[in-house]
């Protein structure tokens, strides 16, 4: 198993008191899909930045269990991290504007992260990086390496994050709304291309996301999540015969282009959610 997680729990300290932002979550990973849904502020993120210990300074994290690969990331030392941060494991963030430096151009910054993991001349790395470009399916990746951020769209900036992350060639990818900036028509092509990558190689993946219908075709497993709690886990298949009433209610606000609707349908929460 690649990820083992037994009752975790991330706290945060507040001028009111102690906030549980994840409350004792519980799942496993291997080579397969994971996605992971609920509402902004839900604990998704939380949850899957702990695998890799990637929380702020003010937070709090404890489990019963909390495991890469059978290294117990509670109480693994920085240079242990490190050797899964980046390379074992590669986190695709939202928005590529605000996580690639906008003073290096792609090929660079995509060098910099095969050569920090693989060693090797600066000529071998942006060969490298300039191959994985074209993995990630970008025209003319030598062109696209010399540019910079600012000069790419929104699906080529996620493209070169995506490449980046590979560059290692990790183990797991943790993509968090990796298609939440883009249109639709670039969406599906970057799914794809996730979907295609992490087959061919291999790879697990956990994916977050607020796209309930994206996740139930894409994912394996499905991870619903609310108020800091996993509340339902079930087949990606099987989503639209999810039982709890949070999921059922986040599938029936969806709109439908099969029937008629005058209001989309608002979420009632109940309260006993929240500890059930």
């Amino acid at each position: 198993m690649l990820v083992e997680i037994d009752n975790l729990w991330v706290r945060f300290a507040t001028v009111n008191g102690v906030s549980d932002a994840v409350r004792g979550v519980s799942l496993t990973l291997g080579q397969e899909k994971l996605g992971i849904v609920g509402e902004s502020g839900s604990g998704k993120s939380l949850t899957a930045r702990s695998i890799l210990r990637l929380l702020p300074g003010s937070a709090r994290i404890t489990a019963d269990k909390l495991s890469f690969d059978g290294i117990n990331i509670l109480t693994a030392d920085e240079a242990k991290l490190r050797a899964i941060r980046g390379k074992r494991a590669g986190l695709i963030l939202q928005d590529p504007k605000f996580s690639l430096n906008p003073v290096m151009t792609a090929g660079a910054q995509i060098a910099e992260a095969w050569r920090a993991r693989r060693g090797g001349t600066r000529k071998m790395a942006y060969q490298a990086a300039i191959d994985l470009l074209a993995q990630v399916q970008i025209r003319e990746p030598a062109r696209v390496a010399e540019a910079y951020p600012h000069e790419l769209s929104g699906g080529m900036g996620q493209r070169v994050m995506i490449a980046m992350m590979l560059a290692p060639d990790p183990e797991l990818l943790i993509a968090d709304e990796p298609t939440s900036a883009l249109d639709a028509t670039v969406q599906a092509e970057i799914l794809r291309l996730i979907e295609d990558l992490v087959s061919r190689r291999g790879m697990g993946l956990i994916l977050i996301s607020h796209d309930l219908p994206l996740v139930s075709h894409f994912c394996d497993r499905v991870a619903v999540m609310y108020a800091g709690r996993i509340v339902e886990a079930l087949g990606a298949a099987d989503l639209a015969r999810a039982t709890h009433p949070y999921t059922r209610g986040l599938l029936s606000c969806l709109p439908a282009l099969s029937r008629k609707q005058d209001r989309l349908t608002v979420l009632q929460r109940d309260p006993a959610w929240i500890d059930a």
